[in-house]
């Protein structure tokens, strides 16, 4: 993964797929917010509203840079993908786009108690000037998924048994940590790891999370939630940030 510059934005991407990168990292000068939604909003009125938010502060639409999403149930691998296809025109339109590339790290998972009857945006990040020197990144959502959307290459596709779901949550921990290297980030730069799944994420943390990151500070938080394509698992994201705001 190429860790691009995002010229006049404030911060740097790492080369993701069509829907979203693999994460963002602030550039020298720069921080990187974290702002959830007290209440989320339908997505197109909740980046509308990311948008606004940014813009009253004085800054730039081209300075948003990651969205937390929370759909109904998982996509199916085709509907994923036509979903993504109308996200991603919305990044089209107010030119968040480099080129072919998505600097937009994502995340985008399925509750599974009080899921919305339609995808909701849940949190927003977003870059702006700052005269500390602290690092403060986004390491983009990622399941047991290696390589391109298809069904072929999600690990173990349709086994829930302790042993895949072990296996899955150490793919995706290596995952996190070759974008987290990627970003030129450390485990004791870390602030938050969220983790999401519906099964048992105690035994799944101590097995795959801790090990990796004993000696990170983040606080770990689980989600009783599903990833966002039918048979993957397990998901995580991970975040470096100074200010967590709350937007009511």
């Amino acid at each position: 993964m190429e860790l691009i510059k995002n010229e006049g934005r404030g911060y740097s991407f790492l080369e993701g797929i069509y829907p979203y990168s693999s994460g963002v990292v602030a550039e020298s000068g720069f921080e990187i917010v974290h702002v959830a939604l007290s209440n989320w909003l339908p997505w197109q009125e909740g980046m509308q509203r990311a948008r606004s938010y940014v813009e009253q502060q004085g800054l730039a639409v081209t300075q948003l840079c990651a969205f937390e999403l929370r759909c109904p149930q998982p996509h199916s691998m085709g509907g994923f993908l036509g979903f993504n296809q109308q996200y991603r025109q919305v990044l089209e339109q107010w030119e968040l786009i480099i080129g072919d590339l998505n600097p937009i790290a994502r995340t985008n998972v399925a509750p599974v108690e009080n899921a919305p009857s339609e995808t909701m945006l849940h949190a927003f990040s977003y870059v702006r000037p700052a005269e500390h020197n602290n690092k403060t990144f986004v390491v983009a959502g990622g399941g047991e998924l290696l390589g391109p959307l298809t069904v072929e290459n999600i690990v173990r596709a349709g086994d829930t048994s302790p042993d895949a779901l072990k296996e899955k949550a150490s793919v995706v921990m290596q995952l996190m940590m070759q974008r987290l290297r990627g970003l030129k980030g450390l485990p004791s730069d870390l602030t938050t790891i969220d983790i999401y799944t519906a099964h048992d994420a105690a035994s799944l943390i101590a097995h795959a999370v801790t090990p990796e990151l004993a000696d990170s500070p983040a606080e770990v938080v689980w989600y009783n939630t599903r990833p966002p394509i039918v048979d993957i698992e397990f998901e995580m994201d991970m975040r470096a940030t100074t200010e967590e705001r709350v937007d009511n």
